[in-house]
């Protein structure tokens, strides 16, 4: 194991004790990185022919077991190797995103741009807004979560790299199994206490909430897996008194909308969505 140094342990401790006194922002944190991730792919595509990459194709999924007591975010973005997982995960406090903005400014300001490319590379760069900036959020999820599992495979590697840690002692990391680029996020959500009820965020109401209040308009769709119920055929031999009988069946659902009430026109708000915003 990897430990973490003495003073990442009293930050890490002060965070999810002190900095952190909301627990339901952990699915924010957590919801920022994959979206970061996502627009860091969406970047470099933007400048790497090799990479057919389009918006459409980026999304975050998030899933729950509740019998396992998890919670799972993942991203198609573009990913981490073992060198970024220490880097990222492995130091306290230090933001990749922040890293990745800087650099692209720099790089903007040493290139000359010819005049009538001008509006076109500010409207490329313009796309890309990366959330996070302190590298912090990412540790929230330890106020939930007794162990956390982040499995990443950078895009265009065909190693996958597993990051773990119960957010006290330290970490570790080696070589992992994933099909796909891109980061799952796994948390081991804790055990329900006298003062906490941890358990309500094992749920798809609980889940659906918290993306709705906090996530709402990041512009990547964050879709679950919902359950419904419907009516079943009426059987042709039915008695009179027969009794309608309904089945529950699960679909993918896109959770947010992803553009603010206030950039869409009127007719495409709702009053529920009205109501929600006020």
């Amino acid at each position: 194991m990897r430990k973490f140094k003495t003073e990442s342990k009293k930050l890490l401790d002060l965070m999810i004790n002190s900095i952190y006194t909301n627990q339901d922002i952990f699915l924010r944190e957590l919801i920022s990185n994959a979206s970061d991730a996502e627009d860091k792919l969406y970047f470099q595509s933007l400048t790497d022919s090799n990479i057919q990459i389009g918006r459409s194709d980026l999304q975050i999924r998030v899933a729950f077991d509740a019998d396992a007591r998890t919670i799972t975010v993942s991203d198609n973005g573009i990913g981490m190797d073992d060198a970024e997982l220490e880097k990222n995960l492995g130091t306290i406090a230090h933001s990749d995103s922040f890293d990745f903005k800087a650099a692209q400014v720099a790089a903007g300001a040493a290139e000359e741009v010819p005049e009538e490319e001008t509006e076109v590379e500010e409207r490329k760069a313009g796309e890309v807004d990366i959330i996070g900036q302190f590298g912090v959020g990412f540790y929230s999820s330890f106020m939930v979560a007794s162990n956390v599992r982040v499995v990443s495979k950078r895009y265009g590697s065909d190693q996958a790299y597993e990051w773990v840690s119960d957010g006290i002692e330290g970490y570790t990391i080696k070589p992992a199994e994933k099909d796909t680029y891109g980061t799952d996020v796994i948390l081991t959500i804790k055990p329900d206490t006298a003062e906490d009820n941890f358990s309500r965020f094992l749920t798809e109401y609980g889940l659906k909430d918290l993306i709705k209040r906090y996530s709402n308009y990041v512009r990547y769709p964050i879709t679950m897996e919902c359950s419904h119920q419907r009516q079943l055929p009426k059987p042709e031999d039915a008695p009179e008194d027969y009794t309608p009988e309904w089945e529950t069946y699960t679909e993918v659902e896109t959770i947010n909308s992803m553009v603010p009430i206030w950039k869409r026109r009127k007719s495409e708000v709702s009053d529920e969505e009205y109501n929600e915003f006020y």
